[in-house]
């Protein structure tokens, strides 16, 4: 909103031209996401321990984690509130990919309220029944394909994406493209979610992963990077940057609260959220392999979830100490903070392999 009020005053006032730079607003956007989640998360804080939306610990988990029964939880909706409000704030509202991803995000962030609201608030242990979340999630899948297909943000929006490490070579999906927006919305929302399992794991990781983003996407939007990198060129996918950057501070913000010992924890509302907001712009900029190593840890969490199922299922043995990941560190004897931080460690170096693969090609 402050985009298409301000700009136009540019003709007369030299200083509101700065709203034309995706790069001022993208980081005005991550400061005004930090003093949103440092100014309401007490308050939001406040009025989830007053109505009494609890964690509740399942008693299959590591014994060291009973102390933090009675921590508030569905603190997404600190995070929802400082992502939208700065992109609503920062971005170009007419623009399809700024409209999309806030589709995405405000749908999934409702899936995993609803799944929080019956786990926290109705004390229905298991939420929402796993076969009506995944409905949920593939309905957004199909709806995100089918918008893209019928009505592309670009000019040059396909079917194609990048490959990994060649320069000027396409896959096209045809016909296969809707059910891999479903597969990659469904699982990088599921990945993130499993992830949640430690104070400021997920959120840490949620913060590289954005920041890495936000160059991919302001990248993808200029026409000299692309050429010069030998990549798809989106005309108006750099606003995605601006969300991007939002998502950064709000990580920020949230990780202020949700750090060891964390008073508050996201739940299913910011995890499914932002899961499902990172497969989307994976795949509105044409990068969904890149998801793959940008969100590795991610990956790796789900992966181990898969393992560990199919493993037990089948020969009634176990791979790992206990499912998903982070929880198998902790079991071998890593205290919690020292998991998150190692994780984010590479969480960190995934990022920046992320970015320097547009070279390595």
């Amino acid at each position: 909103m402050l985009y298409h009020l301000l700009l136009p005053l540019g003709k007369s006032y030299i200083i509101f031209n700065l709203f034309r730079y995706i790069t001022f607003r993208a980081a005005a956007a991550t400061l005004t996401a930090l003093l949103i989640s440092l100014i309401f998360g007490p308050i939001i804080i406040r009025i989830l321990k007053r109505k009494q939306v609890a964690e509740k610990i399942r008693e299959e988990g590591p014994a060291t984690h009973k102390v933090k029964e009675g921590t508030p939880t569905m603190g997404g909706i600190m995070i929802l509130i400082s992502v939208v409000i700065p992109t609503l704030l920062w971005a170009d509202l007419t623009n399809s990919y700024t409209q999309l991803i806030l589709l995405v995000t405000i749908w999934m962030g409702l899936i995993g309220f609803m799944d929080d609201y019956l786990k926290a608030i109705k004390h229905q242990p298991k939420g929402m029944v796993g076969k009506k979340k995944l409905a949920g999630q593939v309905a957004l899948g199909l709806a995100l394909g089918l918008l893209l297909r019928l009505f592309p943000p670009s000019k040059n929006f396909g079917t194609a994406s990048d490959i990994l490490f060649f320069k000027n070579y396409l896959v096209d999906f045809g016909i296969f493209y809707i059910p891999l927006v479903i597969l990659v919305i469904t699982g990088s929302s599921n990945a993130v979610n499993l992830t949640d399992g430690l104070d400021g794991l997920a959120i840490g990781l949620i913060g590289l992963c954005a920041f890495a983003f936000a160059g991919l996407c302001y990248m993808t939007g200029r026409i000299d990077f692309t050429r010069y990198l030998s990549i798809i060129y989106l005309d108006g996918s750099g606003e995605l940057a601006i969300y991007c950057g939002a998502v950064v501070g709000a990580a920020l913000g949230f990780l202020w609260f949700n750090a060891y010992p964390a008073q508050v924890f996201m739940g299913d509302t910011g995890a499914l959220a932002l899961g499902g907001a990172f497969g989307a712009i994976a795949i509105l900029i044409k990068k969904e392999m890149l998801l793959l190593i940008v969100g590795g840890v991610f990956v790796a969490e789900a992966f181990s979830v898969i393992i560990q199922v199919f493993v037990y299922q089948t020969w009634k043995k176990r791979v790992f100490k206990m499912a998903p990941l982070h929880h198998h560190f902790e079991l071998s004897g890593w205290k919690e903070p020292q998991v998150v931080v190692r994780f984010w460690i590479v969480g960190a170096i995934l990022a920046l392999l992320t970015l320097s693969t547009l070279k390595i090609r």
